[in-house]
């Protein structure tokens, strides 16, 4: 999947920069460009684009007013703001109205492409999570219905467990407590916040708020190292049966493929690189909840 970003800006240096960074990239690509605010305004209802890189400053209708009419015209898109300005009130107005990240003038090739690597990162798991949303509904499965249920949240838990070769782990415990805690407060699709989730787990057995503290953190790391336990086995599947079905199924559900794919070349190289694995912790637990939802309700 790519991302479709319009680039609305009064300088011409600047547009041309950002449009050679967009089109370099293979995950972007460059939905249009406009030289001002009212333009682009009607550009982006028109396109449609994921993204809009904005200039804080242009002489016909600034980023901040052009980006408050485009949310109230409907449009959902994420916005990046471009400035040369440090005025704090100024970025703030720019927050309240929407503005993902800002991105500082002169244009400068790294910041630029690290931002837009963290809006996709954005964009991908959010369009991930609703494209499930839409199948859960779709299935009648989004409303968790105790008498309904023919398998118990840990069975259907540890059953994920089991295909992703983590279930001997210490943090799989720590993971179908999480997903026992999150049934029980009847969430329909969405888990609970990471940190009260933790807390309440912990408070079940520990009795001072210290004591729960410490065992947050530490549930926090059985399950980190948990879940790189599970990109490295799917890792290693892929290397040896690139189409198993457990690979092609649990490894772009789970994982960013491309940390999937690094995880494969430094196997491939034999290089210990546990401690350099990149793992979202929220999005897999969130998508294991929406598994666990399913085989519950299946």
């Amino acid at each position: 999947m790519t991302l479709s970003i319009m680039i609305v800006d009064d300088d011409v240096v600047s547009r041309s920069m950002l449009q050679d960074i967009i089109e370099t990239c293979e995950t972007l690509e460059l939905a249009g460009m406009a030289e001002g605010g009212l333009e682009g305004q009607h550009m982006i209802l028109d396109l449609r684009p994921d993204v809009v890189l904005i200039d804080l400053l242009m002489p016909d209708q600034d980023g901040i007013e052009t980006v408050a009419n485009l949310k109230q015209s409907g449009y959902s898109g994420k916005f990046i703001m471009i400035s040369q300005v440090v005025n704090k009130e100024m970025v703030g107005a720019a927050y309240q109205k929407g503005i993902e990240f800002f991105i500082h003038k002169p244009i400068n090739r790294v910041e630029v492409e690290h931002v837009l690597n963290k809006v996709n990162e954005q964009w991908k798991y959010e369009r991930y999570v609703q494209e499930i949303k839409q199948s859960m509904a779709r299935l009648n499965l989004v409303e968790v219905q105790a008498p309904a249920q023919t398998r118990t949240v840990r069975d259907s838990a540890r059953s994920i467990l089991m295909d992703l070769g983590i279930i001997g782990e210490s943090g799989s415990k720590d993971i179908v407590a999480l997903m026992e805690y999150a049934i029980e407060q009847k969430q329909a699709s969405e888990l609970p916040p990471l940190k009260e989730s933790y807390e309440a787990v912990a408070q079940k057995y520990k009795l001072t708020p210290k004591e729960v503290e410490k065992e947050c953190k530490a549930m926090e790391q059985r399950i980190r190292r948990t879940v790189l336990t599970a990109l490295t086995n799917l890792a290693s599947i892929g290397l040896t049966d690139y189409s198993n079905h457990k690979f092609e199924h649990y490894a772009p559900l789970y994982f960013d493929f491309q940390d999937v794919r690094m995880k494969m070349r430094a196997m491939e190289e034999e290089q210990a690189s546990d401690n350099k694995s990149k793992v979202n912790i929220k999005k897999f637990l969130q998508v294991f909840y929406m598994e666990t939802l399913e085989k519950i309700n299946s």
